[in-house]
């Protein structure tokens, strides 16, 4: 993953965060990868790590399921063609962010 490229879907409950990336394969489908963070703050400053507690990983199974429905739902249709979610405005509790449509 590039540091201009941003994920194209993400769940976050509390400090628990899953971001979901879509890498296109040798024969033009897109396949599904998530990476999950825990955010915390540490003299006042906001970090992350992916790392977690005993007490973040019932949090953590239900990021991750939400983030598995999400892929599941989604086509595997070249990425040229990959519309981006419908315009419903991101809850509280997950924020969507569409990648660059012809990021190369």
């Amino acid at each position: 993953m590039t540091d201009t490229q941003k994920p194209v879907h993400q769940v976050r409950l509390g400090t628990i965060k899953a971001a979901v990336w879509a890498n296109r394969t040798q024969r033009n489908t897109i396949r599904y990868t998530v990476t999950i963070q825990r955010l915390y703050k540490d003299k006042g400053l906001w970090k992350r790590t992916e790392t977690f507690r005993r007490d973040d990983l019932l949090l953590l199974g239900k990021v991750l399921d939400l983030a598995h429905s999400w892929i599941i739902a989604q086509p595997t249709k070249p990425a040229e063609q990959a519309a981006p979610e419908s315009g419903a405005a991101p809850s509280s509790d997950t924020a969507s962010t569409v990648a660059a449509a012809k990021a190369a």
